[in-house]
């Protein structure tokens, strides 16, 4: 879904400056959560974005993988197309998959570069759907329950996606 050559510009997020982050008042000392339970490229597309730029700004993140988004995460799958969400019209799908934006799945590992990101597969998902830690892509660090998931998002924002 896009051409691997554009990065952090094409996106207009690049790491951030404690100076900047200073004057535009963020706390990086409150991780950021994102709760993935989608598995269509368009949300995980949005999902990495957020994920991407809050690393970008120094802020810890912590990704759950719940659901439908564990699909989109197995070993094999990350870079096969996922549908997109059943509310988008056929412009809105045309527009997305035309757009030459990076793949999720690199915008996630750009992420991983520059910050402290960790995704993490819920464990009742996993139980749920008969997953074990090696069905899932190197992308995904560990499998953890939804209070060591709660536990770690501490007093930051949790976002849903």
């Amino acid at each position: 879904m896009g051409s691997p050559e554009l990065g952090w510009t094409a996106l207009g997020v690049e790491p951030v400056s404690a100076e900047t982050r200073t004057m535009i008042n963020v706390d990086v000392e409150k991780p950021l959560s994102v709760v993935l339970f989608s598995g269509t490229d368009d949300k995980l597309t949005a999902a990495a974005v957020l994920v991407v730029g809050a690393a970008a700004m120094g802020r810890q993140v912590n990704v759950f993988l719940q659901y439908y988004a564990l699909e989109a995460f197995r070993a094999g799958s990350v870079h096969t197309e996922h549908s997109l969400s059943w509310d988008a019209t056929d412009e809105m799908r045309r527009a997305v998959r035309a757009h030459p934006g990076q793949h999720w799945s690199a915008l996630l590992q750009q992420a991983k570069e520059v910050g402290e990101v960790s995704i993490q597969a819920c464990a009742l998902s996993m139980d749920m759907f008969g997953l074990e830690q090696q069905d899932l892509d190197p992308l995904v660090d560990g499998v953890e329950g939804v209070a060591a998931f709660m536990a770690g998002a501490a007093d930051g924002p949790v976002v849903f996606v």
